[in-house]
């Protein structure tokens, strides 16, 4: 579905039309908005639409979250917990969710949780784990069960709440993540049968 934020006049109308007493009628806290961190629309969003707050994290360190949400080097993680924290309403009845993909070998190390513990001291928190769904020819692996419950266990001991996404349509590749087409895209070229290797 794309970026949120960066569609952010349609997104607001959708909002709006959930929270009208003649629309869908939902609470704002009923209505989470998930962004990878758009820092200048993050405020803008807080004030106008008044939502519940996911960020996609999924690294405590810059240099990691710049592979994996290459937005991050626009808006690295400092800037983008400083506008965490000035969100409107932040409370622990108001907290933010961050969304962390547990990627085998990579970001589930107990160092990597107590950083993510440490990034987010302060901020009013939720930590949603999630085991990373592969798909032919991804990069990255699932981490062991055992390491996303000790991962977890090291948040939940520091008195966050933390909450391990249970899979669902990893057989069929239907999973989060994975709605990506395994086939290549064909040029026009190619299709239509020219030859350009001489080009």
């Amino acid at each position: 579905m794309g970026e949120p934020l960066f569609n952010y006049d349609n997104v607001k109308a959708a909002v709006d039309l959930c929270k009208d007493e003649k629309g869908l009628n939902f609470s704002r806290r009923r209505i989470t908005l998930s962004t990878s961190g758009i820092v200048p629309e993050m405020r803008r969003a807080g004030a106008e639409m008044q939502v519940m707050l996911a960020i996609s994290l999924h690294a405590a360190r810059d240099d990691l979250r710049d592979l994996l949400v290459p937005i991050n080097k626009r808006w690295p993680i400092a800037e983008l917990l400083a506008a965490c924290r000035d969100y409107p309403d932040l409370s622990n009845a108001r907290r933010i969710t961050f969304e962390y993909v547990m990627l085998k070998d990579i970001n589930d190390s107990d160092a990597d949780a107590r950083e993510l513990l440490r990034v987010l001291e302060g901020i009013p928190s939720k930590i949603n784990l999630i085991p990373f769904n592969p798909w032919p020819g991804s990069n990255y692996g699932t981490s062991d069960p055992d390491r996303v419950q000790r991962f977890g266990e090291i948040i939940r001991n520091a008195g966050i709440m933390a909450t391990i996404r249970r899979p669902r349509g990893s057989d069929i590749a239907a999973a989060c993540g994975q709605l990506k087409s395994e086939s290549e895209r064909v040029p026009a070229w190619k299709r239509r049968g020219e030859d350009r290797a001489g080009m």
